[in-house]
């Protein structure tokens, strides 16, 4: 049998060397790469943020402007825009929501506008014991009314599996599926304004609902993400250089 020369590897060892040092490289990368792609997330989120901020500062718009950007492709969310119409009281539709530490219901009425198109307007919170409109009549308004808001986006589906299928039969809803708002009031497709409007701060004046309900507190830990990435690969470079170390002090003749 061939004597394996002072300080060289056996054939085993070796291969087991090549096979830990692949992964310890494809791990690296991993890791590296994960970073890097929070830190481009957190640019992304920061450029996302910083446009929300703008417009919400913009002045008001109206809404045939609004459509001509939803129209373009643009991005229209949290865009101010000024409307006026008649609600339809009979017609809203409930979002499950909480506000305030209270459990509730965004009201969602659709705003019957001069064309005769239709045009959902969260008008704001109520209490869940004020679910029914007949709980809070003096919120009711009638006749032709102005309503300043943000322009807000359709869901184009439900944003999670967790999130539950929403109630049609009881009027509760746990995602905002415009369709499914709009032919629950038998309002046709080819009348409806393929968006919705949050109402601002302008009080009720005759109580409930609750305005300006619009939460703006998008989640922005990317760069806690990418420290956290990019730490892990230190660490594993750490280790890999204190077994390499290790393992040249073990070796007979090092």
């Amino acid at each position: 049998m061939a004597e394996v020369p002072a300080g060289a590897m056996p054939r085993k060892s070796r291969g087991v060397a090549i096979l830990m040092g692949t992964a310890f490289v494809v791990a690296l990368a991993i890791l590296l790469s994960l970073g890097t792609w929070q830190l481009q997330r957190l640019y992304w989120k920061e450029q996302l943020l910083s446009d929300m901020a703008a417009r919400r500062n913009a002045a008001p718009v109206s809404l045939a402007d609004i459509e001509v950007m939803a129209a373009r492709g643009e991005d229209i969310e949290y865009s101010p825009v000024t409307v006026s119409g008649v609600f339809a009281n009979n017609k809203e539709r409930h979002f499950f929501a909480t506000w305030r530490g209270q459990t509730g219901y965004h009201v969602y009425t659709p705003l019957q506008l001069a064309d005769g198109r239709f045009l959902f307007v969260n008008r704001g919170f109520t209490p869940f014991e004020a679910k029914e409109p007949e709980m809070r009549k003096q919120g009711q308004l009638t006749g032709l009314q102005s309503v300043t808001g943000l322009a807000r986006a359709r869901l184009a589906e439900k944003p999670s599996s967790i999130v539950p299928d929403n109630d049609l039969s009881k009027n509760i809803f746990y995602w905002k599926d415009l369709d499914a708002m709009a032919a629950t009031t038998g309002i046709p497709a080819d009348r409806l304004v393929p968006f919705f409007v949050d109402a601002g701060d302008a009080p009720n004046p005759k109580g409930l609902p609750i305005g300006a309900v619009t939460q703006f507190d998008l989640p922005n830990n990317h760069l806690q993400y990418a420290v956290t990435w990019y730490g892990l690969a230190a660490a594993l470079v750490g280790v890999g250089l204190f077994a390499v170390l290790r393992r040249r002090t073990a070796r007979p003749g090092a």
